[in-house]
């Protein structure tokens, strides 16, 4: 299988997953010149940015390992792109869905995982 192709279904799994907890999907992938934000959720009145991460192996740190600082950065640089476009200034937060597999049992779900 294409490796682009389980990124893609990573995303789908964790939008899945976020929307059974109660979280509404707003935009995925979203794209500017600073990076690029896997899902954009509202959890009740917070708009929630997050990052989904598919390493099926703990080598190297496994997926949370795999959230650098730089790629904090990045995500934040494209949250405040994102923030541009709205009306009004809602509260964030960042998230990160880890996952060891496609498979429900195989998610973490941190809230709030980082921010400035």
């Amino acid at each position: 299988m294409n490796p682009g192709n389980r990124g893609v279904e990573a995303e789908q799994l964790a939008a899945k997953f976020l929307q059974r907890q109660g979280l509404q999907l707003i935009e995925t992938n979203y794209r500017c010149r600073f990076g690029e934000i896997d899902l954009v959720c509202r959890d009740r009145d917070v708009l929630v940015f997050v990052e989904v991460r598919l390493r099926e192996s703990d080598a190297f740190g496994g997926a949370a390992a795999s959230i650098t600082g730089r790629k904090q950065h990045k995500i934040t640089l494209a949250a405040r792109h994102y923030l541009q476009r709205q009306t009004a200034m809602p509260a964030c937060r960042f998230d990160v869905v880890l996952l060891r597999g496609l498979r429900d049992n195989d998610i973490e779900w941190i809230k709030n995982a980082f921010g400035e």
